[in-house]
């Protein structure tokens, strides 16, 4: 069972506890191999316009229902070690630039097919590695030469990005809407510094309710809380808000020590309690002292203290949670207040209004029109749960892509376009490879190709015939065409305003040309198995289910529940 070795002697050595294992060689890399293109192939027809969605579901029978490439990986519970790392490229891209994740994962897919060929024609894998290092830089360096430089608060552009990003989802038809509100949070919240701009996604609030349609999403201009106001007795809004934001609590806090007061009449008593109350209502008082009219606080909030908030006519929420404070100190200006004493008029914010509205089942606090908020709100809505979640995702990658742009205003137009032109580039370039690189860096440019191509047999184009005529006019240096998904042809991509931020491509190569050359130079898979204590060789030295016997089996095969089956007389 364990890894097996001979010595002089003709002893076996065993290396490897009972219940290891080891692939080497070949066989590894075939393994590995296939297990990649098996996750590749998974994305492989969610990807571009055409692309299908799938649907997933958890072990308790949640549902998610999706055409993020990320989301569909993070969901399948993956177990193949070298498949894991197709589903890492996957996240880091999300992280990264937050598109184009099923690219990257189609497009290592199809740099591992490629190298298997070469493989197979007796090719050491090293070689093929530093070939695919070579050819990944050159590809980028291309992609960088294709690239158009633009205004990085061009409206319309970015437009265009956000909407094209959008193109593959199913919020596609409600593209223009939505990109419309995309690019004004992003913008919102963009910083200049010198000549660059700087955009913390995190400041932008993404809040969700499914009800009404896609078309009732918008933009707040300020923060919702998805909390209620605390008192039936204050008022419901309050227009020109001055907003206290307070991190502490507005209750008196018990005593650490144990001690017991003895009262023999009910005038102490009386004054025990008063003096509690006291102590609330001079904190109240400060709070009314600075000229705050709305009180949004991290902790707990007496019901004495609501009380005399509410008598005062001022509005409180509690317990709201620290990440929703900052952005409202960023979205109206106010200080967040630790300490009451230091609560004066010049750390209040201001809104418009502040106001509770009734979403669907539950009530949420509106702090809104705000005159130049860092930190913005998007209340997105959908017909049920599975599809507003599904939007969220989409708006996620639309921000992440105007991000991109913003913050590196450079772009290609999309539809293969650039992955195209980068493969042709590489097939002239490879020429002058000597030696058996120049197979890899052909393979590479192959492997950029299989993008398109997966675009076209997603439309129900036919690929080879598809690929022959985007070669041919890119040959002649048409380096936008590409493939034209919602038309279902070829096309120039630019015309057609498919657009798409460069470094989302560079991304794209970076991470699959990484992870391909990682899962290329695996030649020796060695697994071991955790004994689970227990004496040795007794249950805890096997490996589950096996009970002893050859892998497969059991203990027993299914069905037999220790019985031959006796054919109806049970």
């Amino acid at each position: 069972m364990g890894m097996q070795a001979t010595s002089k002697g003709n002893m076996p050595v065993v290396l490897l506890k009972e219940g290891g294992s080891e692939t080497k060689g070949k066989e590894a890399q075939k393994n590995n191999i296939a297990a990649a293109k098996i996750i590749a192939e998974i994305v492989h027809t969610s990807l571009g316009p055409r692309g299908m969605d799938k649907m997933l579901v958890d072990s308790l029978g949640d549902v998610t229902i999706t055409n993020d490439g990320a989301t569909i990986l993070k969901e399948i519970d993956v177990q193949h070690p070298a498949a894991k790392m197709l589903v890492e490229i996957s996240k880091t891209t999300d992280n990264e630039v937050g598109d184009g994740t099923t690219s990257a994962v189609v497009l290592a897919g199809a740099l591992l097919s490629q190298a298997e060929s070469l493989i197979d024609q007796e090719v050491h894998p090293t070689i093929i590695v530093d070939g695919y290092r070579k050819a990944a830089r050159k590809a980028k360096e291309y992609l960088e030469e294709i690239a158009d430089s633009i205004n990085a608060n061009d409206k319309n552009i970015l437009n265009k990005i956000a909407k094209t990003s959008m193109q593959t989802k199913l919020v596609r038809k409600d593209s223009d809407l939505l990109a419309d509100i995309i690019v004004k949070s992003v913008l919102a919240v963009s910083e200049k510094t010198g000549e660059t701009y700087d955009v913390d996604i995190d400041d932008i609030k993404v809040e969700k309710k499914a009800g009404g349609s896609i078309k009732d999403s918008m933009i707040i201009q300020g923060i919702v809380l998805d909390k209620e106001i605390v008192h039936g007795g204050m008022p419901r809004k309050i227009t020109d808000a001055k907003i206290a934001l307070i991190n502490t609590a507005l209750e008196i806090s018990k005593t650490e020590t144990d001690s017991k007061i003895n009262i023999s009449n009910p005038q102490q008593l009386k004054s025990f309690l008063d003096e509690e109350n006291r102590m609330l209502k001079t904190m109240v008082d400060k709070v009314i002292g600075s000229g705050a009219n709305v009180v949004l606080c991290q902790k707990g909030l007496d019901d004495m203290a609501q009380h005399y908030l509410a008598k005062a006519g001022i509005i409180a929420v509690r317990r709201i949670k620290e990440s929703d404070l900052t952005k409202l100190a960023k979205a109206t200006g106010a200080r967040i207040v630790t300490n009451l004493d230091d609560l004066f008029e010049k750390d209040l914010g201001t809104a418009e209004v502040v106001e509770e509205r009734k979403i669907e089942e539950d009530k949420w606090v509106f702090v809104e029109g705000c005159k130049h908020p860092k930190s913005v709100t998007l209340l997105l809505r959908a017909g049920s749960q599975r599809v507003v979640d599904e939007v969220e995702r989409s708006v996620h990658d639309a921000l992440m892509v105007v991000k991109d742009v913003i913050q590196k205003p450079q772009i290609v137009a999309g539809g293969g376009a650039p992955e195209t032109f980068a493969a042709t580039k590489l097939r002239g370039w490879s020429k002058s490879l000597e030696g058996r690189e120049q197979l890899a860096a052909e393979k590479f440019a192959d492997a950029l190709e299989e993008l398109p191509m997966a675009l076209a047999d997603n439309a129900g184009m036919d690929p080879i015939d598809t690929l022959t005529l985007l070669r041919s006019k890119q040959q002649k240096g048409e380096k936008w065409t590409g493939i034209d998904v919602m038309k279902a042809k070829i096309g120039n991509m630019k015309s057609s305003d498919i657009i798409e931020p460069l470094a989302v491509k560079l991304q794209i190569v970076s991470a699959a040309a990484e992870a391909a050359c990682m899962i290329l130079r695996i030649d020796d898979v060695i697994a071991t198995q955790k004994s689970a204590g227990g004496p040795p060789g007794g249950e805890g030295g096997m490996p589950p289910g096996m009970g002893g016997m050859p892998p497969g089996m059991g203990g027993m095969p299914p069905g037999m529940g220790g019985m031959p089956d006796m054919g109806g007389m049970m």
